[in-house]
């Protein structure tokens, strides 16, 4: 009897412990499901209203500003002239970090003397006549990074102007002399010779 009772207590023991190992197996087993929500970066920049980066490459139109000088006419180009154009660049629907890269080029290949000297940064609270930091063009290249700050709430990027400068360079180190910058005016006059200057752009998210 005893004997009948102590192998009774080891089945009872057995089935418990399997009981509960099931119980414990149903927990692993069991499945939820639920949505998981997060927003992809926004990646859209605008220049000059048009957004590039919709297409592998965009077409800008920028006009270039002459500046006035009394001895030559409005809106044309001669040695010492001066002017300028404007990029506008909007990033306002940028999430990550960027570079830019803009490669200049002066195609105008018989004025060696038109440099392209100078580039400053206009904010979008710009007035016209404030005080602006030029920084000296190399190679006729800008390049610069601009950090997104995530540890501002609601941060987004800030619409900006580049304004480039050019020059019809005279001096001690100018290439052309007097029958050079004579002949350009004369070619003008037979062929109606334009400036003509590209910007190449490019953005480039910043990913570590």
């Amino acid at each position: 009897m005893l004997k009948k009772l102590k192998i009774l207590l080891l089945i009872m023991s057995l089935t418990t412990c399997l009981g509960l190992m099931s119980s414990t197996y149903s927990r692993y087993v069991a499945s939820a499901k639920s949505d998981i929500n997060a927003q992809f970066s926004k990646w859209q920049i605008l220049v000059d209203s048009i957004d590039i980066t919709s297409n592998s490459q965009s077409s800008v139109n920028i006009t270039p500003i002459i500046e006035e000088n009394q001895f030559i006419a409005s809106d044309t180009i001669a040695p010492s002239s001066k002017g300028y154009f404007d990029i506008i660049i909007d990033p306002t629907n940028v999430d990550v970090s960027f570079n830019y890269d803009i490669v200049l080029n002066v195609l105008n290949k018989n004025i060696p003397d038109l440099l392209i000297s100078k580039y400053a940064i206009l904010p979008n609270t710009y007035i016209e006549g404030d005080t602006l930091e030029f920084i000296p063009i190399v190679n006729n290249n800008i390049k610069n990074a601009l950090l997104y700050n995530k540890n501002e709430p609601g941060y987004t990027f800030k619409p900006f102007t580049i304004r480039i400068y050019f020059e019809w360079f005279e001096g001690t180190n100018e290439v052309m002399n007097d029958e050079a910058d004579t002949n350009i005016g004369t070619l003008a006059v037979n062929e109606n010779t334009v400036l003509e200057m590209n910007a190449n752009i490019t953005f480039e998210q910043i990913i570590e």
